[in-house]
């Protein structure tokens, strides 16, 4: 696969801004990043300083190699509330994943992960050109599952035993995709839930 270097773009919505992720950052992550539930699902476990710090190093080093990282800011606070990321970016054959998203328990349930995904996906299909944008969850995680079905994607299949966790236990990856004919009406849908939805505290 050929990944991409593409500048991280500033998208910006009605209640959520996505910016480039960078140190600046980090002390606001700091504030909302060591909750277990955050990581339960993910391969990366983050519970003090030092592995966020790690985390975020990792992060930037990704950026800028296929991978577009961004910080979620809910711009009604000017506070951040997460991570979320453009990742395997290939612009040969116009496909990318989103991927590493993480946001704050507190606004699970909001507006806040549908319009970045919709600040995402209309990046990925209206100015990067993309054919298919994937999603991948773990296979317990049906509360991800729920919400990318909710989006629009269809559902693809399952890697099975596709990746050991850091407890050990293995992972199979359930995987999901909107394809550049299917995202108006996805648009539409996303369009139509946003002017219902509003974050709430």
């Amino acid at each position: 696969m050929q990944t991409t270097v593409v500048d991280t773009p500033i998208l910006d919505g009605k209640w959520v801004r996505l910016e480039p992720l960078s140190r600046n950052h980090l002390s606001g992550l700091e504030e909302i990043a060591f909750e277990e539930k955050i990581w339960r699902y993910m391969l990366t476990r983050v519970s003090n300083r030092s592995e966020l710090e790690g985390w975020m190093e990792s992060a930037l080093a990704a950026n800028g190699n296929g991978h577009i990282v961004w910080a979620t800011i809910l711009k009604a606070e000017n506070r951040i509330v997460g991570s979320t990321r453009l990742i395997e970016l290939d612009m040969r054959h116009r496909t990318a994943e989103i991927g590493h998203t993480w946001i704050s328990p507190r606004w699970h349930g909001a507006s806040v992960n549908p319009e970045a995904k919709q600040l995402q996906l209309r990046y990925a299909f209206e100015e990067l050109g993309l054919n298919r944008v994937a999603f991948k969850t773990h296979h317990e995680n049906l509360q991800s599952q729920a919400a990318v079905r909710k989006l629009g994607a269809v559902y693809e299949g399952t890697f099975r035993n596709h990746n050991v966790m850091p407890d050990g236990s293995l992972r199979h990856s359930v995987w999901f995709s909107i394809t550049r004919e299917e995202w108006p009406q996805v648009r539409s849908r996303l369009e139509e839930r946003l002017r219902v939805d509003q974050p709430s505290s």
